[in-house]
């Protein structure tokens, strides 16, 4: 060919950048790495320096062969892979098995995908960066080392399968230590006293908005915590039956700022508060919204600047366009006063900007119809965050009033909305829902005295710390320095995949196994297991990419005490037998009680005579509702891409199957069993025929967990 070959990862970036490059730029994707590690050994010369013993990546020999053809009849050859210390090591890579130069200015790299910002890139390339690429080794390296030296002791004194690494084991710990928290927990007793009150108006039936409550403060304006019953009593018994009269009434102003845009970490954790992403499936659906989206006639194009970074700067460019569009949008009085600018974090590198649209003009009500759901809610969030943290400070009333009531005070609080500012567009979700008492209080002034309603005190227990969910695990890795942009999703997932940590509905907790090997990674490998080593192991990697340190001396002095640990353990660690959970079935082929496993697809039950009895079964959990066809229970099933859904027992006998769960009653309009079915606003009653349109909604009060149908 004549012309320039360019290699990017993905085939759906090499679309993209196809098509703002134009015909005399062919552009191939790697779909990855081309190079490795062997999976089958060590490859580490730990003798020299250790040196990693790369291999071609098996099953890419025919791309391989593609692009050294393409690349010696291109006039040049451009590496555009990701901005990254991995894309900078898949760019070296290629560069080693295509032959290029290590001095070439071959290396080009964009933040977002856009027409503007490729053409720019490609007008500046850059030589290889060496620096980012040790980086790389380093960790590559220190992983293999961890992981195939630690694995076969785990194999060893636990069981086959089992896996250590670097980040994943302290994520792990971290899960095991709060759950250690939670069952070491003693609750601590206290109480308050709430006063429903009334403003006395003089009417007979007097609005809501007049009634508010109070509660317990302090001592003379002193703020105290009732701890005991017999402190609750006596402050009852006192302002029993006595005034409630205004003693101060206090006006303050609040302002609240916009969170800054979106790191890959708070990305992670506002789609799992908001849309109920799992990390994972969150970088898989932004990757798709980063490579190119098809958006109208010309092709497709990046939507969002890269994904994976820690740092909320944004360009001049980007503050200027989103400027505008509020200025379009909301009016001037919805810009702050100066532009607003966020600070990093110190090991924030700043190599990036903040995830942000790349096309402020392309808004998500605009783009919904080209989008995937998932891709359109993501999208929206991102847009959302960014236009939002360019825009003016929410500001509140407060509304303070206390009573003094025989010398104890209580305290009623109201807060109303100056003005909206950013929240009228985007508000940060939380992982603790703090409840205000009062959405706003009734004008009242000093002297004033109100009607008592009710006084109730109410015993109360501290409560244990909750359970991680993957949201504010990320956020304990990000704020202890573990891991990086890239890692989080990754962690996450092997630690599930690997049956160390469960999830129990977003709540993630330590299984047997994952606690037994914690135990043994705390006992024998302290170090890796350890928050503030792995986290100065990480700034480490950081000053090698900055060319502050000599990635293998950072391996070495890791090796050494490391060496002695792995030799300690596989002498002295003893066994440690593993029992499987013993289910209530019994093996029908020898009469053995089925023990639970688990394996590549998930759990399953076999028989514990193996190998003179290698019966399996798969777990069958019943739905606790009956099949309308036949009356046989029924049973939840999975489709291939693990979804459940409910079929009959008796299946193939009775081939029912439903998404949804039958129920006994008959619809009101045409008769046919009413089914269970879930939507965006929760479970809710359908008719199982199709032609009828019956719905009925379920309420939940707010006095009781119980459901109850509109």
């Amino acid at each position: 060919m004549s012309g320039y070959l360019v290699i990017v990862e993905s085939p759906a970036k090499a679309k993209t950048i196809g098509r703002f490059l134009g015909k005399k730029y062919k552009v191939e994707a790697s779909a990855g790495h081309l190079r490795d590690l062997p999976v089958s050994k060590l490859a580490i010369d730990i003798e020299n320096d250790f040196k990693p013993q790369y291999m071609n990546i098996r099953g890419k020999g025919e791309l391989i062969k593609t692009l050294k053809k393409d690349a010696k009849n291109a006039d040049k050859v451009f590496l555009a892979t990701d901005p990254d210390r991995e894309g900078e090591a898949i760019s070296w890579h290629l560069s080693k098995i295509l032959d290029i130069d290590e001095n070439a200015v071959c290396r080009v790299t964009f933040n977002e995908i856009t027409k503007n910002a490729v053409t720019e890139a490609f007008k500046e390339p850059r030589k290889v960066d060496t620096e980012l690429v040790d980086a790389y080794q380093a960790r590559r390296v220190l992983d293999r080392l961890v992981g195939y030296s630690i694995s076969p002791v785990l194999w060893k004194k636990v069981k086959k399968g089992l896996s250590a690494g670097r980040v994943q084991s302290v994520a792990t710990r971290l899960i095991c230590d709060r759950e250690e928290e939670i069952e070491t927990f003693i609750p601590q007793e206290y109480w308050t006293i709430t006063a429903e009150l009334l403003k006395d108006t003089g009417k007979e039936k007097p609005a809501k908005s007049n009634h508010f409550i109070a509660k317990y403060y302090g001592e003379n304006g002193k703020k105290n915590q009732l701890k005991t019953k017999e402190e609750a009593d006596q402050v009852y018994q006192d302002v029993l039956m006595q005034d409630f009269i205004v003693s101060s009434v206090k006006m303050t102003e609040r302002k609240k700022s916009p969170a800054p845009p979106f790191i890959t970490s708070t990305l992670q954790q506002e789609a799992s508060r908001k849309l109920g992403f799992t990390a994972s499936k969150t970088m898989s659906v932004v990757q798709s919204l980063y490579e190119g989206v098809n958006v109208g006639t010309g092709g497709p194009t990046g939507l969002v600047t890269y994904i994976r970074t820690d740092s909320t700067r944004i360009s001049e460019e980007a503050a200027a366009a989103a400027k505008e569009h509020i200025l379009q949008e909301f009016g001037e009085t919805y810009l702050p006063q100066k532009k607003r600018v966020y600070k990093n974090k110190n090991a924030a590198q700043d190599a990036h900007e903040a995830i942000r649209p790349a096309h402020v003009e392309y808004k998500p009500a605009d783009m919904k119809e080209k989008l995937t759901n998932d891709q359109y809610k993501l999208y929206k969030l991102i847009y959302e965050r960014f236009i939002a943290s360019q825009m003016a400070d929410a500001v509140y009333n407060v509304c303070t009033v206390d009573f003094n009531v025989v010398g104890h005070t209580f305290r009623a609080v109201g807060s109303t909305v100056k003005f909206a500012g950013y929240t009228k567009l985007y508000e940060e979700s939380t992982d603790v829902k703090v409840e205000e008492d009062n959405a706003k209080l009734p004008p009242l002034e000093v002297g004033e005295k109100v009607i008592v309603e009710a006084i109730k005190p109410e015993q109360h227990f501290t409560q244990p710390p909750p359970r991680y969910t993957e949201a504010t695990l990320v956020k304990a890795l990000e704020e202890n320095g573990i891991g990086r942009p890239s890692t989080y999703a990754p962690t996450l997932s092997v630690i599930q995949a690997r049956g160390y940590v469960g999830k129990e509905k977003k709540a993630l907790y330590p299984t047997e196994l994952g606690r037994i090997v914690n135990e043994i990674m705390k006992k024998s490998f302290s170090d890796i297991v350890n928050v503030e080593f792995t986290a100065q192991m990480e700034e480490n990697l950081d000053k090698i990419e900055q060319g502050n340190k000599n990635w293998v001396d950072v391996v070495r002095e890791f090796y050494g005490d490391f060496e002695k640990e792995v030799d300690k353990a596989t002498k002295e660690l003893e066994h440690v037998k593993l029992e499987d959970p013993v289910s209530d079935v019994a093996c029908d082929k020898c009469g053995r009680m089925m023990v639970i496993k688990t394996g590549r697809y998930g759990k399953f039950l076999a028989c514990p005579g193996y190998p003179e009895c290698k019966n399996t079964k798969p777990i069958i959990e019943e739905v606790g509702a009956d099949c309308p066809e036949c009356g046989n229970p029924l049973i939840y099933r999975k489709t291939k891409t693990g979804k459940k859904y409910v079929a009959c027992s008796h299946y193939p006998d009775c081939k029912f199957s439903s998404w949804n769960i039958p129920t006994k009653e008959s619809c009101p309009k045409c008769g046919q069993y009413i089914e269970i079915a879930q939507g965006k606003r929760g479970k809710y009653l359908k008719c199982s025929n199709k032609e009828c349109d019956y719905i009925s909604f379920f309420k939940k009060k707010k006095s009781e967990r119980s459901e109850e149908r509109f």
